[in-house]
């Protein structure tokens, strides 16, 4: 049989062994160190736009402590775009606060700003203003940031901006991850680039990082002693991990190309099939990596997208759903939401297809047979 073709992979860029090798050599073989100092002062250079990274060892934390710096406590409410990984809106639930989930608009896929002003509007009239908005860019696409940023001003809330799937992203030529109050990336395995496992928040002004890196290890008093008054957690990114980021970086501009490269190949598929979308930017304003390439099979194709993931897997292609709505899921069905069926409709009929940096010709040719031959049928 033919070897896997993964959903979306990282590769090793050849620069990650020195930075290893300099962690081991120096014997800092834990959390923080030279290479995470140096990991943050890189990704702060490329953000640019007063950014302040604090290295973590995953994007879900990065989300918590973004919550704990808002202020984010029991029974606050958080507003969070519904069609996204359940990491966006999990850190809510460890702070005992209420998700509130709101549903995509069509062109962008992300959070909808209509029923996003719905649901502020219906929360005061409740007696409860949400306490923050976690707005998603999906699949490395943009959300509609000034229409987003707009309301949330208008209501003064401020808005956590999920950019784990974005790095590279931008929207009229600033990059994805700075417009937020706080963002957050994340640099799991399957991500443009990896640490292997981690994450970064990025704050707006140097005392929230300090703040952020407290937490993040174990909130430790200054003193001679271990001494604790507030909460802190075990999240800060490791010396090896940062090292494996600071190869990886390396090749960030040449993996994005090869991304929009993959979809460039998809959308000349797809010219060739009636009833199918592919997730395309808005319009030039936004600038997507493309960190997954996703379609849509409309209803009135008679094919549908399970029998196209069925098709794939059976020549060891890995393609897969969209996120599951988290409105939809049984943690979180008990709590508000405000749309309609947008976010719901795109899951049933889209399909994320292999997308790695690494994906070469021949694996291109394999995608490329089974899809033709699908709709073929």
């Amino acid at each position: 049989m033919n070897e896997r073709i993964y959903l979306s992979l990282c590769q090793e860029s050849g620069f990650e062994k020195e930075y290893i090798a300099k962690a081991l050599t120096t014997q800092w073989i834990t959390t923080g160190g030279s290479n995470v100092d140096e990991f943050e002062n890189v990704l702060e250079n490329y953000l640019g736009e007063k950014s302040f990274v604090s290295a973590l060892n995953s994007g879900t934390s990065a989300i918590h402590l973004a919550l704990i710096l808002l202020g984010v406590d029991k029974d606050d409410e958080v507003i969070c775009q519904s069609m996204t990984f359940s990491a966006s809106a999990n850190p809510i639930l460890y702070q005992k606060a209420t998700p509130v989930f709101v549903d995509s608009e069509s062109d962008t896929w992300n959070i909808c700003p209509q029923q996003l002003e719905l649901a502020i509007k219906d929360r005061i009239r409740k007696g409860k203003k949400p306490k923050a908005i976690i707005a998603v860019h999906l699949y490395g696409n943009p959300y509609k940031v000034d229409e987003i940023h707009a309301i949330a001003d208008k209501y003064s809330i401020p808005v956590i901006e999920d950019s784990a799937e974005a790095l590279g992203s931008s929207y009229k030529g600033r990059k994805c991850g700075t417009f937020g109050d706080l963002s957050i990336f994340s640099f799991n395995g399957n991500k443009i680039i990896t640490t292997s496992s981690g994450g970064a928040l990025v704050t707006r002004n140097l005392s929230q990082k300090k703040k952020a890196i407290f937490y993040s290890t174990q909130a430790k008093d200054p003193a001679a002693h271990y001494q604790h008054s507030e909460i802190g957690y075990n999240y800060r990114m490791s010396n090896i991990c940062a090292g494996v980021g600071l190869g990886q970086i390396k090749v960030l501009n040449e993996n994005i190309l090869r991304r929009k490269e993959n979809h460039k190949f998809y959308n000349e598929i797809f010219d060739q099939i009636e009833d199918v979308e592919l997730l395309q930017v808005f319009n030039e304003d936004y600038q997507s990596i493309y960190w997954l390439n996703a379609i849509l099979i409309l209803p009135q194709s008679r094919k549908r997208t399970e029998d196209l993931r069925i098709e794939l897997d059976k020549e060891n292609i890995e393609s897969r759903p969209l996120w599951k709505p988290m409105h939809l899921q049984p943690i979180f069905e008990k709590y508000p939401y405000y749309g309609g069926e947008v976010a719901e409709n795109l899951f049933k009929m889209g399909l994320c297809l292999p997308s790695g940096s690494n994906l070469t010709r021949e694996e291109k040719k394999r995608i490329k047979k089974v899809i033709f031959n699908f709709f073929k049928k």
